[in-house]
């Protein structure tokens, strides 16, 4: 999902090894190796290792592990990764919700961000599809964003395969005329929505906030129609359609961190970020091109009044 992908695989070298604590403002309870999780976006990114070098000031060996989406929770509750400050919980599987029920997993409480998901389009797309952006028009209008591969359908860019399948079961269930199809990173998902844009093209789109392109570009979400409690998914009808579920993002734990780190566990626990934090830092490092460890350090030296207090 990010606009320049070099600054992001060095920084992403840093999951293949062990990081060594500096000086340590307490007294590391074990010498095991903390294992963060790294998912596949770039706020996430910036929300792990920020975890990790605080972890570090505490006096913990940190481990930085790159992991799916979906995989990661069968890693988290057989204890082999211990921690992932940012986990949307509207793209998990049953892992996630029984690791939670039966303690495999640990709820450390939610991040701080504010976050929406849902289909975007252009601006411009409302003149080739009137309407819009009520997703009803899209019902009407399909050869609006097809392709030669999906006519008469139109193509929906989903989040990638191992997010979930929240969009396919969208379409599915309101029978929208439009082929899903999984995009294969952020990477590549927004280089397509940029090269889109660029030429004035059809494109429709999964996509969440905070992200940089709400700030970069005109773009529109869907809009569904409101409903009391909770969105179902994958059980909604045309007329009534609720579009998704917005997500909580939580922080989730293994079952042996409190007991073999604890203060590490206290620690996670007042761990937060804001919409307008990671906003800031995913600009740098996705359009402005800067290494990511360099945009975490900026972060660490300039809010050492906020995190001391977690890290006592």
């Amino acid at each position: 999902m990010q606009g320049n992908m070099k600054p992001l695989i060095a920084a992403l070298v840093l999951s293949t090894s062990t990081l060594a604590a500096p000086a340590a403002w307490a007294q590391a309870e074990s010498d095991q190796p903390i294992k963060i999780a790294v998912n596949e976006w770039t706020g996430q990114h910036l929300s792990a290792n920020i975890a990790a070098e605080l972890l570090k000031k505490m006096g913990y060996t940190v481990e930085l592990v790159t992991a799916g989406g979906l995989p990661q929770f069968t890693a988290l509750a057989q204890n082999e990764i211990n921690f992932n400050p940012e986990v949307w919980d509207n793209s998990v599987t049953e892992i996630y919700t029984d690791g939670l029920a039966n303690g495999t997993l640990v709820n450390m409480g939610e991040l701080g961000l504010e976050p929406r998901d849902g289909w975007i389009y252009p601006s411009y797309m409302e003149a080739k599809c009137p309407g819009l952006p009520s997703y009803q028009a899209l019902f009407d209008c399909p050869e609006a964003f097809a392709t030669a591969e999906t006519f008469p359908n139109g193509r929906l860019i989903t989040y990638p395969a191992d997010w979930g399948t929240r969009s396919k079961d969208v379409v599915a269930a309101i029978g929208l005329p439009f082929d899903p199809i999984p995009g294969g990173s952020e990477g590549t998902m927004v280089a397509e929505l940029k090269s889109a844009i660029a030429s004035e093209e059809p494109i429709l789109m999964m996509m969440w906030q905070p992200h940089w392109i709400f700030a970069e570009f005109d773009v529109k979400y869907v809009e569904w129609n409101p409903v009391e409690g909770e969105c179902i998914e994958e059980s909604q009808q045309r007329d009534t359609a609720c579009g998704f579920s917005q997500a909580k993002v939580n922080k989730i734990a293994s079952s042996n961190l409190a007991s073999t780190w604890p203060g590490a566990a206290r620690f996670a626990g007042k761990f937060t970020l804001t919409n307008d934090e990671q906003n800031v830092m995913i600009n740098e490092v996705d359009q402005k091109g800067r290494p990511l460890d360099e945009v975490v350090a900026e972060w660490v030296a300039a809010n050492e009044a906020k995190w001391t207090p977690w890290i006592q």
